[in-house]
């Protein structure tokens, strides 16, 4: 009987984390959500509509050239899309302010960003739909469309032990 309590909390304790890397900003969603019209503008001012990536993991990170942690982790997002162990994942780094492609061009120049295009929530309508606090704020859904997590705040998306949990999800 004692063995079993051990191999019980011995699984348990493992899965607990396999689930969670120890990263404080990020929160996990109990009861996954989804949501509809979620729908954002490329560089070209066309529509990108979540609903076409259904099947790939993904990351909206909402972001601001004014925002001083989110030029901190901009770059570790950048490598975190080009990550091979990650062939699953698109990420789509939303500038939430009305500011001018050249603006946001210049930002991406500034730290090299060579894996990641833009994109615009120009009249925040998703900053709205998803109850944003503040940027950075990265929000992940699953291959089924389903919001599963989100990261409050600034991340280094190169910690390995992050990179090892999201691949559970790829």
């Amino acid at each position: 009987m004692k063995l079993l309590i051990f191999i019980y909390l011995i699984t348990t304790s493992f899965g607990y984390a396999i689930e969670k890397p120890n990263i404080k900003n990020l929160v996990l969603i109990k009861k996954l959500k989804t949501y509809d019209g979620v729908i954002f503008k490329d560089k070209n001012q066309k529509d990108v509509d979540l609903f076409n990536f259904k099947g790939k993991l993904v990351l909206l990170n909402f972001w601001a050239t004014w925002c001083a942690p989110c030029r901190e982790e901009m770059p570790s997002l950048d490598n975190l899309q080009s990550d091979n162990r990650l062939n699953n994942l698109k990420v789509f780094p939303i500038n939430i302010s009305r500011e001018s492609l050249i603006k946001s061009e210049t930002f991406f120049k500034e730290l090299d960003i060579q894996n990641l295009d833009i994109y615009f929530d120009s009249t925040i309508t998703l900053a709205k739909k998803f109850g944003l606090r503040g940027v950075p704020t990265t929000i992940l859904f699953n291959k089924e469309g389903q919001e599963f997590a989100r990261i409050l705040g600034s991340i280094d998306f190169n910690n390995e032990e992050f990179v090892n949990w999201l691949k559970i999800y790829n």
